[in-house]
């Protein structure tokens, strides 16, 4: 799909985020084309026809930051709608954004993106955020302090700690 053809689709197109932390701060990047350049969003992309879903996210981060990702669990799918002066869809995406983990690789930018930066929440306002963006990291922030307060599950396999005896009088 060339770049043009991506204006006033005929249909939505299909596109892939990732939601990555490492040290409580999650990878934002700059856009350094149109549409959208100079803003910052999740890195992602477009799949590709024949491409499944984890292979779209994991090739796109890797040509955006050099990384090597593994998705973890859906985050959100939603829409992101960019009408023209005249209220007509120049572009229309709908997204699915996948909370990652990286696996392996450097961050650096490349590709479509002009800079990368680990971003701490209470920094994310300091950014010019694509539209829609804002709501998935705040939930995605959420889901992540969640994760790392649960105590792990224990499955049926692991040895369970001993009873503790009634306190004595």
């Amino acid at each position: 799909m060339t770049r043009d053809s991506r204006r006033y689709p005929k249909r939505p197109i299909l596109g892939v985020g990732a939601l990555i932390f490492r040290h409580n701060r999650i990878l934002l990047v700059e856009r350094g084309k149109e549409p959208l350049k100079g803003w910052w969003s999740l890195p992602g992309g477009v799949l590709e026809t024949g491409e499944s879903l984890e292979e779209g996210i994991r090739r796109e981060v890797r040509e955006e930051t050099g990384l090597e990702i593994k998705p973890v669990s859906l985050a959100t799918i939603f829409e992101r709608i960019i009408r023209d002066d005249k209220g007509r869809a120049e572009y229309h995406y709908v997204l699915i954004d996948y909370i990652c983990r990286v696996i392996g690789g450097t961050a650096a930018a490349a590709s479509d993106v002009s800079a990368l930066e680990w971003v701490a929440e209470k920094d994310i306002g300091d950014y010019k955020l694509t539209e829609g963006s804002l709501p998935v990291i705040q939930a995605a922030f959420q889901t992540n302090q969640n994760r790392a307060v649960r105590p792990p599950r224990r499955t049926a396999a692991e040895p369970q700690p001993p009873p503790q005896p009634p306190p004595q009088p």
